[in-house]
C-alpha cells in the first residue's frame, strides 16, 4: 500500500519517493490512519514492531501532517524524546526530510549556547532530544514545552529504565502542566512486560490522575491506560540463526576466526557490557581487522567516529553494547554476532533485528558456552526460529560433523 493510500499528503509522500520508498510497512499501515484519525486527546498509545520496520515514520508522518494542519500557537507542537544521543540524531535527519527549518535537535553532546541560538532563531515546531538537555533548558526558561501538542517516546521502555524514568516522568509533568493534555505514544521494538514502570508514565497526564481520583485514590491498571499494538512481532524468516560453540575464554578468538571464514560487509558485534566491547575491538585490530566499537562511557566523539566509520564502510565491524545500540538504524549490516545470550528472547530480537532489513538476506549468529546455547535454545522455542549449529573446519564455516 502506498504513503498517499493511507490518506499522507503527496509533498511527504514525494519527499520518501525520492529517498527510495514507496510502499508501507505492515505497521505503518496500522499506526498512520490511526494517528491521522486520532482526536485531540486519544488514549496514550504504543506500538511495537521489530527493528528496522519503520517505526519512526509510522508516527512522524501522521503528526507532521496534523501539526502542519492546524494553526500555529507558539512553542514546539511535538516533542520526541529518545534514550540515546545516535538515535536522537538518527529521528532528526528523518524529520529534515520533511520539515529541516522547522526542527531542532537537543542534545547533552552539543554545545548548550549554540542550541539556545538556535531555538531563538528558528523558534522550532519539531524538538527532537534527550530527556535531561530538554529538562535543562525548559529549566532554563529557553525552551516551552507546555504547549506540545503531541509527545513521543521513541524506544520507550528504555526510556523507562531506572536511569532515566525520573526526567522522562519530569519531562512528560511539565508538558501536562497548565492544564495542556498533550497526546502520548510510545513505540520500541519490543513491548514491554507487564508490570513494568513504563506504564506509569501516564500517570503524569491529568486524565490519569483524575481515573485515580475516580477510584478513591487507588491507582488503576497502569496498563489499562494506554492502547497497546503489536504489527509483525516475529522474526524475519530472511535472517538465518547460527550458534557456535566456545568456551568463555576463548570467544573472541573463535570470533576472529569467524570473521575471518565469513568475510562480512558489515558485522555487528553484540557484548553485554562496554568493557567488552573495548577488549573485542583492541583484539580484532591487533589483527589488522577494520574494527570500532560504541558503549556506555566512551568519548561522544569516539562513539560518533565509529558509527560514522561503520556507516559509510570504513569500518566493516562494529562492536556494541546493547544499551549504545538501542534504536540506531544502519543499513547493509550482514551479519549480527552475539558473545552472550541473556534470558529475554526480547534482546534477542533487538540484536537480529539489526541485519535482513528490507527483505535482504541476513545471519544472526551467537557464540556461547554451555550455558549460553541451553539459554539460546529457550529463546529458539519461544521465538519459534530454528538455529543451526555449526563449527569452524579449516577455515570454512560447516555443519557439525
Amino acid at each position: 500500500m502506498t504513503f498517499t493510500d493511507l490518506g499522507i499528503e503527496p509533498r511527504f509522500a514525494a519527499a520518501l519517493a525520492a529517498k527510495g520508498i514507496r510502499e508501507a510497512t505492515a505497521i505503518q499501515e496500522r499506526i498512520i490512519p490511526l494517528l491521522l484519525q486520532a482526536g485531540d486527546s486519544p488514549r496514550p498509545l504504543f506500538f511495537s514492531s521489530p527493528t528496522g520496520t519503520g517505526k519512526t515514520f509510522a508516527y512522524l508522518l501522521p503528526l507532521l501532517q496534523r501539526i502542519s494542519q492546524a494553526p500555529v500557537s507558539g512553542g514546539p507542537r511535538l516533542l520526541i524524546l529518545a534514550p540515546t544521543l545516535e538515535l536522537c540524531a538518527q529521528i532528526k535527519r528523518s524529520l529534515d526530510l520533511f520539515e529541516p527549518e522547522r526542527s531542532a535537535l537537543l542534545i547533552g553532546s552539543a554545545p548548550l549556547s549554540r542550541q539556545i541560538d538556535g531555538l531563538k532563531k528558528k523558534k522550532p515546531d519539531y524538538i527532537v532530544g534527550n530527556p535531561a538537555r530538554i529538562l535543562q533548558l525548559a529549566g532554563m526558561k529557553k525552551l516551552r514545552i507546555g504547549g506540545a501538542a503531541f509527545i513521543v517516546l521513541d524506544e520507550g521502555d528504555r526510556l523507562a529504565d531506572r536511569e532515566l524514568f525520573d526526567d522522562t516522568a519530569a519531562v512528560l509533568a511539565a508538558a501536562a502542566a497548565g492544564g495542556n493534555t498533550p497526546a502520548l505514544m510510545a513505540c520500541s521494538a519490543t513491548a514491554p512486560r507487564a508490570g513494568s514502570r513504563f506504564f506509569s508514565l501516564s500517570a503524569c497526564f491529568p486524565p490519569v490522575q483524575a481515573a485515580e481520583a475516580a477510584a478513591g485514590g487507588e491507582k488503576p491498571e497502569h496498563s489499562a491506560a494506554w492502547e497497546l499494538i503489536a504489527a509483525g512481532g516475529g522474526v524475519p524468516e530472511n535472517i538465518a540463526h547460527w550458534a557456535f560453540f566456545a568456551e568463555e575464554r576463548k570467544k573472541i578468538s573463535v570470533l576472529r576466526s569467524l570473521l575471518a571464514a565469513a568475510k562480512p560487509k558489515k558485522a555487528l558485534v553484540f557484548a553485554a557490557d562496554g568493557g567488552r566491547c573495548g577488549n573485542i575491538v583492541s583484539q580484532l585490530q591487533y589483527h589488522h581487522l577494520a574494527a570500532g566499537g560504541i558503549w556506555g562511557g566512551m568519548d561522544k566523539k569516539a562513539r560518533k567516529a565509529a558509527i560514522d566509520n561503520f556507516r559509510s564502510g570504513a569500518l566493516s565491524i562494529l562492536a556494541a553494547s546493547d544499551l549504545a545500540c538501542r534504536g540506531l538504524d544502519i543499513e547493509g549490516i550482514t551479519h549480527v554476532v552475539a558473545l552472550d545470550t541473556g534470558d529475554d528472547e526480547g534482546a534477542y530480537l533487538h540484536r537480529c533485528g539489526r541485519t535482513g532489513r528490507a527483505g535482504r538476506r541476513g545471519i544472526m549468529i551467537t557464540i556461547g558456552d554451555a550455558d549460553d546455547l541451553h539459554r539460546l535454545q529457550k529463546i529458539e522455542k519461544k521465538l519459534k526460529i530454528a538455529v543451526y549449529p555449526k563449527e569452524l573446519r579449516g577455515g570454512k564455516i560447516a555443519a557439525p560433523n
